[in-house]
């Protein structure tokens, strides 16, 4: 069971901080829910009733530093696993999406930047459904990186790129 005060990554909310838990009264019920403040959404608050668990499971701890980390090191060596079919591939992305598996999205990330790169070269248009998926799994990494290591979002991809480059050396 999660505290007050504590920092969930929820759903597409991205990273919340539980701000209360409350107890309400529906149909001579009484339903306890956990208040969530997204962190990055102004005037939002989501409530997720405590016994739904399939509600509860949308609720994950944050990664340490040390683990973002590791995911930073690791980067280079991620595979990049092109599928050519277009719904399959769109199945796909949208169950690592909703899985939220930090591995799983950056290497979906990694393989649709080099396979938009090479579409460039050719003079080729990148997917419209491809650049939402890249945009959306960018999103949650980038929000999940920059609060942890207490760095705005559009500094993330130059720690990235500074980290890669030490390890290089």
């Amino acid at each position: 069971m999660y505290k007050v005060n504590d920092t969930v990554l929820y759903g597409n909310e991205g990273i919340c901080q539980i701000e209360n838990i409350i107890e309400r009264k529906l149909t001579n019920q009484s339903i306890e829910y956990y208040v969530l403040k997204p962190v990055y959404k102004d005037n939002a608050t989501v409530y997720v009733p405590t016994q739904n668990q399939d509600l509860v499971k949308k609720m994950k701890k944050l990664l340490s530093y040390d683990e973002i980390m590791d995911l930073i090191q690791n980067m280079p060596d991620c595979p990049v696993d092109w599928i050519e079919n277009d719904n399959q591939r769109k199945e796909k992305y949208r169950e690592i999406i909703r899985s939220g598996d930090h591995k799983q999205l950056i290497q979906m990330v990694k393989t649709l930047y080099h396979h938009k790169k090479s579409l460039e070269k050719t003079g080729k248009k990148f997917h419209v459904s491809d650049e939402k998926f890249m945009k959306e799994a960018e999103n949650i990494l980038y929000e999940e990186f920059a609060y942890v290591l207490n760095i705005k979002k559009e500094e993330v991809i130059p720690f990235i790129c500074q980290c890669i480059e030490e390890k290089a050396s």
